[in-house]
């Protein structure tokens, strides 16, 4: 009886310390420290909409003394996740911006786990009906505009994976909503993963992943985690995209590609189709970037691949939707 009651003790404290370990290294592999709150001149607001036969909720954000006719930015989170951790998971870097640039920033919440993108797998629908997130986000731009007098010529829109792939979708349905796009994490889904209805030449696009992403894998195939987490079709590989967007904006001839260093081993390269006109797509090459969007202020869970602190990923998407503001 000693003996069972021994071994039966040794027992539970192997299973204690194996728990013990395994959320040490749970912790080690999703543990991000969030980034500083920075002295920001404005306000984060909550609000909420019905759109679509839905209760539908955002953050924005409004820098002190807006003008009237300002930019918008939409940004849109990851899977998962919702508009306070899309703040968090950008660094604050677009409040930032928005501070020294003169525009508004909205971050919307999806209603499921994802949002209704251009790939066939994954939880879309509400109440029996597929949720229509293209519809709900542009009546967000059409009540901002009433509200605050941001440009609704001037919309554009990001998101870093789940919310990356919900911006190729407003590119190629609402080509004439959005100036331009920027889809961080994410890719084209691949013919037989694709369900979008293209509604032909769209906005400048910019797609910006990186080569050792765990998640969205750069050189396209299956999108899951681990092997075994989180399936979500297949998707193109990253230049694949990048040409996809410049044939349906007819934008051909050859690419012109500059690379720039970076830090850690990280560095960028710079993939842009241009005609000469306003519209252009480019890919953003982060090689040995991982799942998400580069940046100083925040270090990407070490689940998500390695971090990258350069370039400035918000930095470099605003500069791409200024050059088409104008």
């Amino acid at each position: 009886m000693r003996r069972m009651l021994r071994f039966l003790g040794f027992t539970l404290l192997g299973l204690v310390g194996l728990a013990a370990l395994l959320g040490a290294l749970l912790g080690y592999l999703v543990y991000s420290p969030e980034p500083e709150l920075p002295q920001l001149s404005g306000t984060v607001a909550k609000g909420a909409m019905e759109a679509g036969g839905l209760q539908r909720t955002y953050r924005s954000y409004l820098p002190r003394d807006l003008p009237k006719g300002a930019p918008l930015v939409i940004v849109m989170h990851g899977s998962g996740e919702n508009s306070a951790s899309s703040r968090i998971e950008t660094g604050y870097g677009f409040e930032r911006l928005a501070d020294k640039h003169g525009f508004a920033v909205v971050y919307p919440d999806s209603y499921t786990f994802d949002w209704n993108d251009c790939s066939t797998i994954g939880e879309f629908s509400a109440n029996g009906r597929p949720v229509d997130d293209v519809g709900f986000l542009g009546a967000l731009v059409d009540k901002l505009a009433a509200e605050t007098g941001i440009d609704p010529g001037r919309v554009f829109a990001t998101g870093i994976s789940a919310g990356g792939s919900m911006s190729i979708r407003l590119a190629l349905e609402a080509p004439a909503r959005y100036r331009a796009v920027a889809a961080v994490a994410a890719s084209v889904p691949a013919p037989e993963n694709f369900k979008c209805q293209p509604a032909g030449p769209g906005p400048s696009v910019m797609i910006m992943n990186g080569t050792k992403d765990p998640l969205v894998p750069f050189n396209g195939g299956e999108i899951n985690l681990l092997g075994m987490f989180y399936k979500g079709g297949n998707v193109k590989p990253s230049p694949e995209a990048g040409q996809y967007f410049a044939d349906l904006n007819k934008l051909s001839g050859a690419p012109e590609t500059v690379k720039t260093p970076g830090a850690d081993g990280i560095s960028a390269e710079h993939t842009r189709w241009r005609n000469g006109g306003k519209t252009e797509v480019e890919l953003v090459t982060i090689h040995g970037g991982g799942h998400g969007i580069p940046q100083p202020y925040r270090r990407l869970p070490r689940l998500l691949g390695p971090s990258a602190s350069e370039p400035n990923g918000p930095e470099l998407i605003w500069a791409f939707f200024q050059r088409q503001s104008q």
